[in-house]
């Protein structure tokens, strides 16, 4: 079989790069003998001297028209878009009668329109072409859920129907691991740290990600007298963040470690303590994965996707409650054996997550994509 893999264009998005090749290599495990094609839109870098409608006007041709074109001579027996931002080529693919599945990650913008202010230059035109967009995987011949509650949305959102909708979850790269007490000892001592809890949040500063609910949150075990440290990796902390680190006096127990590499990230969850991560919405969350496999206890929200991937193996809490997250994480810091309990159980389950279980069952829906009668959508 002949896969083709449609990416998003080159670093576009970190989490979907991490998707796309975690699941060829899984791919390429599990069916050693299939071809498996990898393509992607060439936006390229704006000229200096382009305005931004210019350089965007570039974007969306090319997004939007040359890249679906050059998909037509392409051979391929399925087509996977990867991403549902780019379901819009579901009505390229059906026009040139090619077999189409697209994964679905989540559609907050149409759940929670209000979290894609400040994201585009031109957000009526930006919002507008990602619904014309995710419309499109109307038109797939089958849809991969990354949860449950992708699915529901999908289903209520889309109206596209529950049977044409496989959950297939994300998993995590095995190089997430537990290291030596040794290692974990002297990062941390690199890092100038005695007996202080280490909470840990990894992602992006958007809205959703609810990280100046974790700032309030280390106000009050400061003021509880638990001496504590915020390390925050992927995007840096936003003017309102800085602004409440300055005016609450946390500049000496919040820390920035901007984007480290893999290795480096493996090391930065086994150094710390708890995860925190009290997101309004996630349509998966991987990096729930990462820290469970590396052995950090973990205190989440208890909506959307989140209680699926944690289970029983972490904390889940009202998002909003600032007094439950408190008490979950001084409970996690003052009984030592709930606190191994639950490390042990995220080692347990993370075990059901990998890339090759992943693989198979993406493959299984292309074999049964291609079986399935030229019938239309």
């Amino acid at each position: 079989m002949r896969v083709a893999i449609l990416r998003r264009s080159p670093r576009a998005s970190f989490s979907m790069d991490v998707y796309a090749d975690s699941l060829v290599r899984g791919l390429r495990t599990v069916r050693p003998t299939w071809e498996i094609l990898e393509r992607s839109p060439d936006l390229g870098a704006a000229s200096a001297r382009q305005s931004n409608v210019l350089a965007g006007g570039r974007k969306y041709y090319e997004r939007y028209w040359r890249y679906p074109r050059s998909l037509k001579p392409l051979d391929a027996d399925i087509f996977h878009v990867i991403d549902h931002s780019d379901g819009y080529l579901g009505y390229w693919l059906n026009y040139y009668h090619k077999k189409n599945v697209v994964t679905c990650h989540d559609l907050i913008n149409l759940t929670q329109p209000e979290s894609f202010k400040g994201r585009a230059s031109f957000p009526v035109i930006s919002l507008t072409a990602w619904k014309f967009a995710v419309q499109g995987m109307q038109t797939a011949n089958h849809v991969i859920a990354v949860s449950s509650h992708t699915k529901k949305d999908t289903v209520e959102h889309l109206a596209i129907a529950s049977p044409k909708i496989t959950v297939v979850p994300n998993a995590v790269d095995p190089r997430f691991r537990s290291l030596s007490q040794d290692n974990v000892d002297v990062y941390r001592q690199r890092m100038g740290l005695a007996d202080d809890t280490v909470l840990l949040n990894v992602g992006s500063n958007n809205a959703r990600k609810n990280v100046l609910t974790i700032l309030k949150v280390l106000k009050s075990l400061k003021h509880q007298g638990l001496s504590a440290q915020f390390w925050k990796v992927g995007a840096d902390f936003d003017l309102e963040q800085k602004t409440y680190i300055e005016a609450h006096q946390l500049e000496g127990c919040t820390t920035y470690l901007g984007q480290p590499d893999e290795e480096e990230l493996v090391r930065i969850y086994n150094a710390a303590d708890i995860l925190v991560a009290p997101s309004l919405y996630e349509g998966f969350g991987l990096t729930l994965l990462e820290a469970m496999a590396c052995g950090t206890a973990v205190v989440a929200a208890n909506i959307t996707a989140i209680p699926e991937v944690v289970g029983d193996a972490g904390i889940l809490t009202d998002p909003m409650d600032v007094d439950a997250i408190a008490t979950a994480i001084q409970n996690l810091q003052s009984d030592d054996h709930h606190r191994d309990q639950l490390v042990r159980r995220g080692l347990e389950r993370v075990k059901q997550f990998t890339w090759e279980k992943t693989a198979e069952q993406v493959a299984n829906i292309y074999e049964q994509v291609l079986n399935q009668k030229n019938a239309p959508n």
